[in-house]
């Protein structure tokens, strides 16, 4: 049976062994579920850099940027990380440069993966979908927020499990407790959520309506995946 993992953290990703598994980035607040929209609403292709130097360079070289850091845009970037900035039309089959403070580097640590796939509620049955027909162990890196565990980013492990438990077995303690974690709040997870630090950190900046958003399941049949040094949708 295959396995499937939960990395609370990026700063762990070093206990982990990934070259034979099909790693799946989480960071729901608000970098993937951002990345998702984009891919929905026609983006052709996103670059994700861990630096804010390096995504300043790509806008030099004539691609829209987007750059957040601490949850705020990043003053002369195009783009902040409001997954409502990514349903501009004008946006459809553009190619984006992104760097956030916890996503983009998820993804980055990522690459010895056999390939590494955006995950949000957005697009949470997307992903199901795609894994069940795959035959690799699977691992959710959880983005968490600057190296620490965050409870949204492990709600979505959750979700993930809850959804596979029948076709994969859960490695180690972290798969099980994200699991557990889901089920007590899957039926409210705005309430759940309520006082979890990022929720705070949001709220102060008045974007209520991004936390409402990125809780949302099932609402695009996308699957972002990493070839090369661009994240493309699958099913284009």
């Amino acid at each position: 049976m295959k396995n499937i993992d939960v990395c609370l953290t990026p700063e762990l990703l070093h206990l982990h062994t990934i070259d034979n598994t099909i790693v799946v980035v989480a960071d729901v607040f608000r970098a993937t579920s951002c990345m998702v929209t984009a891919f929905a609403y026609g983006v052709e292709s996103i670059i994700p850099v861990a630096t804010v130097e390096e995504c300043r360079d790509l806008q030099r070289r004539g691609y829209l940027a987007a750059a957040e850091r601490n949850a705020s845009k990043v003053e002369g970037f195009d783009l902040d990380n409001s997954p409502f900035s990514y349903m501009d039309e004008r946006l459809r089959g553009s190619a984006v440069a992104m760097t956030t403070t916890n996503g983009t580097l998820a993804i980055t640590k990522s690459r010895s993966a056999v390939k590494v796939l955006v995950g949000s509620f957005l697009n949470l049955d997307a992903i199901v979908t795609y894994l069940k027909s795959q035959s690799y162990d699977v691992m959710v890196l959880c983005a968490g927020w600057k190296g620490r565990f965050n409870l949204e980013d492990t709600l979505f492990a959750g979700a993930l499990v809850e959804r596979l438990k029948d076709t994969y077995m859960m490695a180690e303690d972290s798969t099980i407790m994200a699991w557990r974690l889901y089920c007590q709040g899957q039926d409210n997870l705005i309430q759940y959520l309520a006082n979890s630090s990022h929720i705070r950190r949001l709220q102060r900046l008045g974007i209520q309506k991004d936390i409402s958003y990125c809780l949302q399941h099932d609402l695009y049949d996308v699957v972002p995946v990493l070839r090369g040094n661009a994240l493309v949708n699958m099913g284009r």
